[in-house]
C-alpha cells in the first residue's frame, strides 16, 4: 500500500474521499471530510530525486488543508524539510484566500494546516523513540498564551508501529489503518478484517488492481527506477549529516587545541619568568657567599693578629 499507484488509488480522494478522510480523521483525532484535492503546483521547491512516493494535497470541510505523503524512505533532515513545506501550505492558503476575498481578506479567514508524513523506513532519530509510532508536533508557548498558530506537522513510522504491532496487536481505528498500509503478513489481514470488517472491500479493490499483472509490473518497474534514485538522494542527506558532524566535532577538537595551546604558552611564560627569578635569586646567594666568603678570611686575619698579640706577652 504504500507504493505510490496502490495508494493513490485505494485512497484516491477524487473516487472514495470517504476512504482518506477516514484515515485523515484517525490521524487529526476528529471527524473530518475530504472536500476537494487541491493542484500541486505551489511554490515548494521540486526535486526530481525526491524521497516522497506519494504527495496528495486536499482542502477539508472545514477549510483546513492537509498534505498527505508517503516517504519509503524518510529524509535525513525531516524537521527542518517538514517546517519549510508546511510554510508552503500556509502560503498556498493566503494568495487563494487572498484572491476570493479581496477587500474583505482577513487573516482570521486562515483554517489550520496539516503536513502529514508517513515513513515506511524512519530516520535513526525516531529510534530513540521506540514506543512511539506517530509524533503531532504544533507551536505552543513557554508562558501559556494562548495563541492561534496554524502550523502542524504529524510524523507517522509505519516501521516503529509494525514492531508494536508484533507485541500488542491490533487496538485502534488507527492501528488498523497502519495495519493495512504497512502490513501483509496473512494472520494480521485475518485479524484486521475480523475486527474492522470495512477493510474488506480495500483489499477486494487491491486484488482486483493485482490481476492485472502486466500493469502491476509496469508501474513496480517505474516506481523501483524511481527509488533507485531516491536511495542515493537518501545516502547524499545521509553523509552530509554524518559530515556536518565531523566538522563539528573537528572544529570543536580545534578549540580545545587552541585552547590548550594558550593554556601551554601562558604556562611557558610562567616558567621562564620563575626561571629568571630563580638565576637572579642564584646569582644574590652566590654573591652572599663571596661575601661570607672574605668576612670570614678578615675574621680569620684579625684573630691570627690576636694570638700573636697574645703570644708576645
Amino acid at each position: 500500500m504504500l507504493y505510490d499507484c496502490f495508494f493513490k488509488e485505494i485512497l484516491s480522494p477524487e473516487h472514495v474521499p470517504e476512504r482518506l478522510s477516514s484515515l485523515l480523521s484517525e490521524l487529526l483525532g476528529k471527524k473530518v471530510t475530504v472536500k476537494q484535492v487541491l493542484p500541486n503546483d505551489s511554490e515548494r521547491i521540486a526535486d526530481e530525486l525526491s524521497l516522497v512516493i506519494t504527495d496528495i494535497v486536499v482542502e477539508l470541510e472545514d477549510g483546513t488543508i492537509a498534505n498527505v505523503e508517503v516517504q519509503k524512505i524518510g529524509y535525513a533532515f525531516p524537521g527542518e524539510r517538514a517546517s519549510c513545506y508546511t510554510a508552503d501550505l500556509l502560503l498556498r492558503q493566503y494568495k487563494r484566500v487572498r484572491d476570493e476575498r479581496r477587500d474583505k481578506f482577513s487573516y482570521k479567514d486562515f483554517a489550520p494546516v496539516y503536513t502529514i508524513i508517513i515513513m515506511e523506513k524512519s530516520p535513526h532519530i525516531f529510534s530513540e523513540f521506540p514506543d512511539e509510532y506517530k509524533h503531532y508536533i504544533y507551536g505552543t508557548s513557554d508562558t501559556g498564551i494562548k495563541l492561534n498558530l496554524l502550523e502542524n506537522i504529524i510524523f507517522v513510522n509505519v516501521d516503529i508501529f509494525l514492531n508494536k504491532l508484533h507485541n500488542d496487536g491490533i487496538n485502534t481505528k488507527l492501528e488498523a489503518w497502519l495495519t493495512f498500509l504497512g502490513c501483509d503478513e496473512p494472520a494480521y489481514i485475518v485479524e484486521l478484517i475480523k475486527k474492522y470488517p470495512e477493510f474488506k472491500p480495500l483489499y477486494s479493490h487491491l486484488y482486483d488492481m493485482c490481476r492485472n499483472i502486466e500493469g502491476v509490473m509496469n508501474m513496480f518497474s517505474k516506481e523501483l527506477q524511481l527509488m533507485d534514485r531516491n536511495t542515493v538522494k537518501y545516502m547524499i542527506d545521509e553523509y552530509q549529516e554524518k559530515l556536518d558532524t565531523v566538522k563539528e566535532e573537528l572544529n570543536s577538537t580545534t578549540e580545545q587545541l587552541n585552547s590548550t595551546t594558550e593554556q601551554l604558552n601562558s604556562t611557558t611564560e610562567q616558567l621562564n619568568s620563575t626561571k629568571e627569578q630563580l638565576d637572579t635569586a642564584q646569582t644574590t646567594i652566590t654573591e652572599k657567599d663571596d661575601q661570607i666568603a672574605d668576612l670570614n678570611s678578615v675574621i680569620a686575619k684579625l684573630q691570627k693578629e690576636l694570638d700573636d698579640l697574645k703570644n708576645t706577652k
